[in-house]
């Protein structure tokens, strides 16, 4: 017998079948949702099923919000057209771990932005007119969304005189941070940790300091006075948080910001 059988029947079935439920719910990104389209053309039991979970978005949703999938048939029993007990139950499973991969994928983006961000400042500086006129630098996107923030805090090391200003904004999954930092010279590595009040700390972001420096008010060359805007993510609500630290590598802590 052709085509994939049906999943209630205890078999596996192959990994295009298995996105039914979240194309329904519209999470797939663009180009997982292209590639199912594209397979949905010439199966007939994905079309099926994707007409069964019609109306179904909200109540999936929901389901997959909820901790384990005991009341899963029970709801399934509810719903005026409905698949089999086993596939409901196999969708709302299927929901909940491609939320949880959107949200990794999420805090991923933001590391991987916060790496490209490291050169943030030189690669802003853009030349106006030539090889002698004068220069112009660009909003990083990091700070740009630093300029959106309106919960900041600031502090300045009296010994090191490294300045610091962490803004944050509360995230469903915890929160996100995007840091100014200033009068830091290189050559160094750093970290933005965040100390929670339960005593725990956490690596945010990652980066390397130049030679040159960031924010150094008296540089004779404009990268050199651009701060360093760096992004971070952790999985503390900001009223969770004691305070940040930046720190370089061997441990030294150039300076400490109270949330």
């Amino acid at each position: 017998m052709s085509g994939p059988m049906n999943p209630s029947q205890g078999s596996s079935v192959p990994s295009e079948h298995e996105t039914v439920g979240a194309y329904a719910l519209g999470i797939l990104d663009d180009a997982e949702a292209t590639a199912f389209e594209a397979h949905l053309a010439g199966c007939e039991w994905c079309a099926q099923q994707l007409d069964e979970l019609a109306g179904m978005e909200p109540m999936l949703a929901a389901l997959a919000d909820l901790p384990g999938s005991g009341s899963t048939p029970a709801i399934g029993e509810s719903l005026s057209a409905r698949p089999s007990p086993r596939v409901v139950e196999k969708l709302v499973d299927e929901v909940a771990e491609r939320r949880a991969q959107k949200r990794r994928r999420s805090m991923y983006m933001i590391a991987a932005a916060a790496a490209l961000i490291i050169a943030g400042p030189l690669a802003a500086v853009a030349v106006n007119g030539g090889s002698d006129g004068g220069q112009q630098v660009a909003a990083t996107p990091a700070q740009q969304t630093f300029r959106t923030m309106s919960d900041k805090k600031s502090a300045t090391d009296a010994s090191t005189h490294v300045s610091a200003t962490v803004a944050m904004t509360p995230k469903d999954w915890g929160t996100q941070a995007v840091l100014e930092l200033k009068n830091v010279k290189g050559p160094l590595k750093c970290s933005l940790v965040l100390v929670a009040k339960n005593g725990q700390r956490v690596t945010m972001s990652s980066w390397s300091v130049p030679n040159w420096g960031y924010g150094i008010p008296d540089a004779k060359t404009e990268q050199s006075k651009q701060p360093l805007y760096i992004g971070g993510a952790a999985a503390f609500q900001p009223d969770e948080i004691d305070h940040f630290e930046v720190v370089t590598f061997e441990g030294k802590k150039l300076v400490q910001v109270d949330a």
